[in-house]
């Protein structure tokens, strides 16, 4: 069977493209991943077999080999260090929970914040 790696796939819209180690592109769709894997990382070695779509080469029957390695996971903050994050958090949330009970979302700028600070925060778990 042929390996390779991930070059790139998109959860959300449920395909991406390995790169075979004879440097082929093939299609990957998320019905070829394992079950209970909806999403595979950037760099992360598969095994699969190989057909022939209408559109060229699809993988099928695809093996995670090795998870990619992350270059978040490296950098991650230290669990005492999250502690202080998430608590402030949660006032930020709790005080974005008060203004939505009275029936009033918060400002368009307050809204974006608190939306790019829960991503970041969920990027720093996830590493």
């Amino acid at each position: 069977m042929p390996t390779g790696k991930v070059k790139w796939f998109d959860a959300d819209r449920g395909f991406g493209f390995l790169a075979t180690d004879e440097g082929e592109e093939v299609f990957l769709h998320a019905s070829a991943l394992p079950a209970g894997l909806a999403t595979v990382k950037q760099g992360a070695r598969m095994e699969f077999g190989v057909a022939d779509g209408r559109r060229g080469k699809q993988a099928l029957s695809v093996k995670l080999l090795e998870p990619s390695h992350s270059v978040a996971a490296a950098h991650r903050k230290p669990a005492e260090d999250m502690v202080g994050i998430v608590e402030d958090l949660i006032k930020v949330l709790e005080g974005l929970s008060g203004q939505l009970r009275r029936g009033r979302y918060p400002e368009r700028d307050g809204s974006r914040k608190v939306a790019a600070v829960l991503r970041k925060v969920a990027d720093d778990l996830e590493a």
